[in-house]
């Protein structure tokens, strides 16, 4: 067998870890804004973060009133603002390869000059980079939270916001109550229909959701044909009319199934956060009211522990 000398690897120099040494030294060290900004901007994928530093180190340099930046991320607007604007602005389409990461707006009392804008146009130039990763970030947490076909929140969001609800009704007393909503007799519209007819009623069934709620209330799909609502500061009764809001939304839905009209009804369950519970058995206490609409004649709500 012939022997095949193995290659050896080069020992580093003690001349190129010195000088390696004194470059990371210089970047880490030095004063110049462009890699103060950058570096700093390395340190977190937060959106927001982000643009707090990117405020601060403009306003070293070029002095401004507001600074304001929107964008729509995941269907969803992100908004940030800071300061008090004035009547001369500025404002810039944050592009890079084509694609729009948000649009940054600067307002002051007095007129930007020239070479104030151009500043303003090289340090956007330094931060889009780390500004486009946050942006993708916030798009990839976001897709891993919203439910592919209806496009609103998943169980996986429910699951943490349902965590997070409990902390605050036990912190500081208030009260949460959860919906669960279950299509009737969904499987009979997949055979007699087909899974695209279905698949848009779920469509409709989670905009007419989202159009019977408030604003401080969430929805999410739970699973299948079942959705879930959360609603912040809200007792029983009150939910008990958000719930009969959400059933008569859905039975106005209409489907055109070619010379039929498909037409469906939503059963709905409601539990209130009782203190100590974990969010697990708070869900299993909603399904529980559920499981009761839907065994006592459908198109109904029920709530638990309740005589309804």
């Amino acid at each position: 067998m012939k022997n095949i000398p193995s290659k050896q690897r080069s020992t580093s120099q003690p001349k190129d870890l010195a000088a390696l040494r004194q470059a990371y030294q210089g970047w880490s060290n030095t004063p110049d804004p462009f890699s103060r900004l950058t570096r700093r901007l390395s340190t977190t994928l937060s959106l927001e973060t982000q643009l707090g530093i990117l405020a601060e180190e403009l306003g070293e340099i070029i002095p401004f009133d507001a600074l304001n930046y929107r964008h729509q991320i995941a269907h969803r607007d992100f908004v940030y603002a800071t300061g008090i604007g004035g009547p001369h602005r500025c404002e810039y389409r944050l592009n890079l390869e084509g694609v729009c990461y948000g649009t940054l707006t600067l307002n002051r009392r007095r007129k930007f000059s020239d070479d104030e804008l151009q500043g303003i146009e090289m340090i956007i130039s330094a931060a889009i980079c780390p500004l486009r990763n946050a942006c993708q970030f916030i798009a990839i947490e976001q897709a891993a939270l919203t439910d592919s076909l209806t496009s609103i929140p998943n169980k996986r969001a429910l699951d943490e916001h349902l965590q997070r609800a409990s902390m605050l009704a036990q912190r500081h007393a208030e009260e949460y109550t959860l919906i669960l909503c279950d299509l009737d007799r969904f499987k009979t519209v997949n055979d007699q229909h087909g899974h695209v007819v279905g698949d848009h009623l779920l469509r409709l069934t989670a905009e007419a959701l989202e159009a019977a709620i408030r604003n401080s209330d969430s929805v999410y799909r739970f699973g299948g044909e079942e959705f879930a609502i959360l609603l912040p500061h809200t007792c029983e009764e009150e939910a008990w009319d958000v719930a009969d809001r959400v059933r008569s939304a859905v039975a106005n839905l209409r489907v055109d199934c070619g010379g039929t009209e498909l037409s469906v009804t939503i059963s709905c369950g409601v539990a209130r956060y009782m203190p100590e519970e974990a969010a697990d058995q708070w869900i299993a206490r909603t399904g529980e009211a559920l499981y009761r609409a839907k065994d006592q004649g459908r198109n109904c709500t029920r709530v638990f522990a309740t005589i309804r």
